[in-house]
């Protein structure tokens, strides 16, 4: 990992735990750059933080403030900087706007994209919010328990979601219009199985409305049903979709 470490940063989901509270913003921004590009001089690493934090939308000024000067948002844009200072080629952001205010999550959301379209960046992003999801995204894969149960092109994920579990949770994102609501609410049965303790088979299974007692002796793989569209569920796929 080593070798390529610079080229992956991480986006956390806590814009207050992810900061070191004893060290300046700028000493935060540019602690990426002094580990993976020891050979940039302090001027240098200056001016590239100063760079990244109006590129975030900071000011120049609050490079020498503490996180605890600033508001939520401003606190996760202060690690979107650090995440960017080493010009990565991924970025994996893990529920970066769950902590922050409903108003403040749109802005942030924003803010990653214009920068992604900008800078060329590819993020992983990890969200429970199938809304956000939906936003940012351009490819989907949904998990359940560890386990890639679906994946494909965003837009045709959630116009023709084709696992039960993936069916189940569109079923359940609530819709502002009453007009748009969907005819029926899917609703599981059971209680989600500990991950230390998964299922033998799909992992999945033990609530699943379609499974089969074959369905217990092996985790079903991946296998492409559809234009860049993968499926782990062999019932599905026999009966077509």
């Amino acid at each position: 990992m080593r070798p390529i470490r610079a080229e992956i940063q991480m986006i956390y989901q806590d814009p207050y735990s992810s900061l070191n509270p004893r060290w300046s913003v700028g000493d935060i921004v540019a602690e990426p750059l002094t580990v993976h590009q020891p050979e940039m001089s302090a001027p240098e690493r200056h001016d590239r933080v100063v760079w990244l934090l109006e590129k975030v939308g900071l000011t120049a000024d609050q490079a020498f403030r503490y996180p605890h000067e600033f508001s939520g948002g401003q606190r996760q844009r202060v690690g979107i900087a650090r995440a960017l200072a080493t010009n990565p080629r991924l970025v994996v952001a893990d529920e970066p706007v769950s902590a922050l205010d409903v108003s403040i999550q749109a802005q942030v959301m924003n803010l990653m994209q214009d920068l992604q379209e900008e800078l060329g960046l590819t993020y992983l992003f990890i969200a429970h919010n199938i809304s956000t999801v939906e936003h940012i995204s351009q490819r989907v894969a949904v998990m359940y328990l560890g386990n890639l149960v679906e994946l494909g092109p965003a837009r045709e994920l959630y116009e023709r979601p084709l696992h039960p579990y993936t069916k189940a949770l569109l079923s359940a994102v609530p819709l502002p219009d009453p007009a748009l609501r969907r005819p029926e609410r899917i609703v599981l049965s059971g209680e989600p199985p500990s991950p230390l303790a998964k299922p033998s088979g799909c992992p999945f299974r033990t609530r699943c409305p379609l499974a089969e007692p074959a369905c217990a002796e092996s985790i079903p793989p991946l296998v492409e049903v559809g234009d860049s569209h993968y499926l782990a569920c062999p019932v599905v796929q026999r009966a077509g979709g």
